[in-house]
């Protein structure tokens, strides 16, 4: 009898199904109930790894199943994704009609407001234009008091985006006590607004994921719990090598991550999504990890339309969504 695969020049005969008839079926019964027995016994041993059934064990991000990826992957739709970084950085200088009118052609349904003092007098006509274009003014950057007054006059309730500050201290305790002391009056007026408070990277000590979510915890402890945490991809070069590890730590935190093309070397510093090296690896980790909540894109280049900016990114992410959806 040969055992084992036939030699490549072995020519196996095809089963002929229409030969069989009722008589042969039902003397082959006990032969195949044989096989079938044999090879389920053999499946069984060979997905069994230290007494556990592989379907028992976890999956590691890079095993995780084709269709909870692609599942994952819509974080990356169009209806998710945030617009940032487009209103000082613009070199069509749009005025809050022109942005507004920009995003809905393109798609986008949510904005991060940041802006300079230049702006202040167009606060109100920016919400405006956003209520009439169908646009969430989703966060705001850093604090103003006649934003806040708006933002109550117009029942408002965006995100607030501060930087940690870079505190002094001999130890890494006494900074985050001291950034928690220096970051308590805007944890109690945004708690009264009703509005997130995201803590969001810009280098330095109060940048680390580490210190971010150390100063993040102790506000909570505070009982600020809606203190959470703002990532940004561009701020953040010096964390690709251990993304899995920080990503881990703050993502029970997270309040939004705002994606960019990431080198190694940082260089550019800003790049459009899709054309980096290992943006598409990140953006694995943060789609196996479950997590579900707002993907920032932005311009943060004064020289380039912000349009065009957008486009190259939803252009991105479209890319990588692809790629995600369907490497095995």
């Amino acid at each position: 009898m040969m055992r084992g695969p036939p030699p490549e020049n072995h020519t196996v005969q095809p089963l002929c199904v229409g030969c069989l008839t009722p008589t042969t079926v039902s003397a082959m019964k006990p032969i195949l109930s044989t096989v079938l027995a044999t090879l389920s016994f053999a499946l069984i041993s060979s997905i069994t790894i230290s007494g556990k059934l592989v379907a028992d064990t976890p999956l590691a991000p890079s095993q995780q199943s084709p269709a909870e990826t692609q599942s994952g992957a819509r974080i990356l739709n169009l209806d998710n994704l945030v617009a940032w970084c487009i209103v000082p950085f613009d070199a069509k200088k749009r005025s809050p009609q022109e942005r507004a009118k920009m995003l809905q052609e393109l798609g986008i349904r949510s904005c991060a407001y940041d802006w300079r003092a230049e702006h202040v007098p167009t606060f109100e006509e920016e919400i405006r234009q956003y209520q009439a274009h169908g646009i969430e003014m989703f966060a705001f950057w850093g604090e103003h008091p006649h934003a806040f007054e708006l933002f109550e006059k117009y029942n408002l309730h965006p995100q607030i985006w501060q930087m940690p500050p870079n505190p002094p201290g001999a130890t890494d305790e006494a900074k985050v006590a001291a950034a928690v002391e220096t970051l308590t009056p805007l944890a109690k007026k945004t708690q009264a607004m009703n509005c997130p408070l995201g803590l969001y990277n810009h280098g330095n000590w109060g940048g680390e994921p580490k210190n971010l979510v150390a100063v993040c915890e102790a506000l909570r402890n505070k009982g600020f719990k809606h203190v959470g945490i703002v990532y940004n991809f561009h701020h953040g070069h010096s964390h690709i090598t251990d993304w899995q590890e920080s990503f881990t730590l703050m993502k029970p935190y997270l309040l939004c991550l705002n994606i960019n093309g990431m080198n190694a070397s940082g260089d550019p510093k800003i790049l459009y999504v899709g054309q980096g090296e290992h943006e598409t690896e990140m953006l694995r980790v943060v789609i196996e990890s479950g997590y579900s909540g707002r993907i920032g894109i932005l311009n943060h280049l004064a020289e380039v339309d912000a349009r065009e900016a957008l486009l190259n990114n939803i252009r991105g992410t479209e890319l990588i969504q692809n790629k995600l959806s369907t490497k095995q």
